[in-house]
Order: C-alpha cells, then sequence, then structure tokens
C-alpha cells in the first residue's frame, strides 16, 4: 500500500470510527469542529416500548442529547425530526431540555423535518434556532386532539356489568363504558383549548416575526407540505441536512450520536419473555402499541 492509499484508508477509518463514538472520543478522532446529530424518530410517548419500536420522551431521548452537547468544540447541533406527534408534556419537556442544553452550550440547534413533523413533532422542530424541511415533508397539525371509544352498548350485548366505585364526583369522567355526557365533553374541550393556547404560543415565542399569521388556519391543526411552510414561516428553509449543515459549517464533520436501547433490545431480544403469560401479555401490549402507532401515522398517508 502506497503513501496515499494509506492515508486515504486511515481517513475512512477515522471517519467510521467516530460515528460510532459518543462524546469527547468521537471528537478526538475527529480532530476538528463538529455537528452531532441526534434523530427524534417516532411517536411521542410516556410509556415507551420495551422493545425496539423508536418513541420520542425525555427519559428515551435525554442520554442522546446529553451526549450531543457534551463536546467541546462545537459547532452546532443537529436533530433530525420524524414524528406524528403524541403527547404534549413530553413534546414541551424534550424541547425544554433542548433549550436548556443549548443556552449552557451557547451553540446554534438546527432542527430537520423528515417525512413528519406534525403536532408533537412540530413541537420538537420548534426547539431549534434554525428549523428546516424537505420540500415535501409534512409540517405543521398545531392543534390538540384525543380519541377514545365507547364501549357501553358491547358489554351490555355481552352480559357484563360494569361497577366503578369512586370518591369524588368527577373520578369517572370519560370512562368508555359508560355513556357519554356533556359536561364531561366540555371540560375536555376546555383542556385541550388551553393546551391549544401552550402550544401556539409557543410557536409564535420560537418563530417570532417569521410566521404569517394573516393565514387563518395556521393554528387550526393543518398539516402542509415543507414548500408551503416555507412560505408561513414555520420553517426557515428547504433542505437536507448533509447540505445545509455542510454549507453552515463547512470545516465540520457531524457525528451520529444515539439513544440508549431499551433493555429488551440491549439484550438482543425483540420481544417480551416470561413464559406463557408473559409472552401472550408482550404480543397483546406489542398489537396494541402497532395499532396506536399505525393510526397516529396513517394520518399523514404513512
Amino acid at each position: 500500500m502506497n503513501d496515499k492509499s494509506s492515508q486515504k484508508f486511515t481517513a475512512t477509518l477515522s471517519d467510521k470510527i467516530s460515528e460510532k463514538l459518543p462524546g469527547k472520543l468521537a471528537e478526538r478522532a475527529e480532530r476538528g469542529p463538529v455537528v452531532p446529530v441526534v434523530k427524534l424518530h417516532g411517536p411521542i410517548t410516556p410509556t415507551p416500548s420495551p422493545v425496539s419500536r423508536p418513541s420520542i420522551s425525555l427519559h428515551t431521548v435525554e442520554s442522546a442529547l446529553t451526549r450531543a452537547f457534551s463536546f467541546d468544540r462545537l459547532s452546532g447541533v443537529a436533530l433530525v425530526i420524524n414524528s406524528p406527534g403524541g403527547a404534549a408534556t413530553q413534546s414541551a419537556l424534550v424541547a425544554e431540555r433542548i433549550r436548556s442544553l443549548a443556552a449552557k452550550k451557547e451553540v446554534p440547534v438546527l432542527t430537520f423535518c423528515e417525512d413528519v413533523a406534525a403536532s408533537g413533532g412540530y413541537w420538537l422542530a420548534c426547539a431549534g434556532d434554525e428549523v428546516y424541511a424537505h420540500a415535501s415533508s409534512m409540517v405543521g397539525s398545531i392543534g390538540v386532539v384525543s380519541a377514545g371509544f365507547g364501549l357501553e352498548e358491547l358489554i351490555r350485548r355481552v352480559g357484563v356489568e360494569r361497577r366503578v366505585h369512586a370518591a369524588g364526583q368527577h373520578k369517572t369522567r370519560l370512562d368508555p363504558f359508560r355513556p357519554e355526557n356533556a359536561e364531561d365533553v366540555q371540560w375536555l374541550q376546555g383542556m385541550q383549548q388551553e393546551l391549544h393556547i401552550q402550544f401556539a404560543d409557543w410557536v409564535r415565542q420560537r418563530r417570532g416575526n417569521s410566521l404569517d399569521e394573516s393565514t387563518e388556519d395556521l393554528f387550526s391543526g393543518e398539516v402542509w407540505t415543507g414548500r408551503r411552510a416555507k412560505e408561513l414561516g414555520l420553517v426557515d428553509g428547504l433542505g437536507n441536512l448533509r447540505d445545509v449543515v455542510s454549507q453552515r459549517f463547512p470545516e465540520a464533520h457531524l457525528v451520529s450520536v444515539e439513544p440508549r436501547k431499551p433493555l429488551l433490545a440491549r439484550l438482543g431480544m425483540t420481544g417480551p419473555a416470561g413464559g406463557t403469560q408473559g409472552l401472550a401479555a408482550g404480543m397483546a401490549q406489542a398489537l396494541f402499541e402497532t395499532a396506536e402507532n399505525r393510526t397516529l401515522w396513517s394520518r399523514f398517508g404513512l
């Protein structure tokens, strides 16, 4: 192997190693400024799956975010978002953590919307100082939604009697096994309105004068393509991660930083354990999670 080939081989090997190494070790391998990349993929939920399905919560992404901001020679941090949304509180907690780390390190955060950055996914995108999307991305859905089923007729038909004993007149609000009543619906809509206001205020705070609030349905829960989102001021530009970062930080290297995997995934297991009952319960949980996740994604044709 001649000198040029040897140098090329060494550089390639260094790049591959640096992509796998966290924090300061990766920085030493790069020997220069870096832009760590954290992927925020999946529904946003306070109850992440114990297996390998991707989801977003403060618990699941905390380790990756902390490592991403731990470099000494940071040019910035890039967050790649692909999420149909989910829990409002987890969306807010993750976004607040991102802003706290960014303020401490005094570095810009660039967020990139992939297929979908909707509802809570767009809440996360607004944690960026600069927000980018692909022209075909689906962006927005600034609203609040809840859904459930009314099962009172089902249990009546199969001869099941529902027995609930509670202290406190509102402890059984929206019980799916009891008929819906107007008071419960009014209470729910009030809660949704309050959360909707918080969401809109966050978007206004982060997007500032960029927003085109002359568009009446800006906060209606509508979803737009990345190109239209750019016109409305929901994103700053159109582009992909590598192109934007190479223009903004031409001397920096991209370094992938991954969150800790769920326990079973780290042990090399892709499903539940614990005998026949544990397997049955795990399969039921997996089917429920799959159906719930598919419902979130299917709203956007994915």
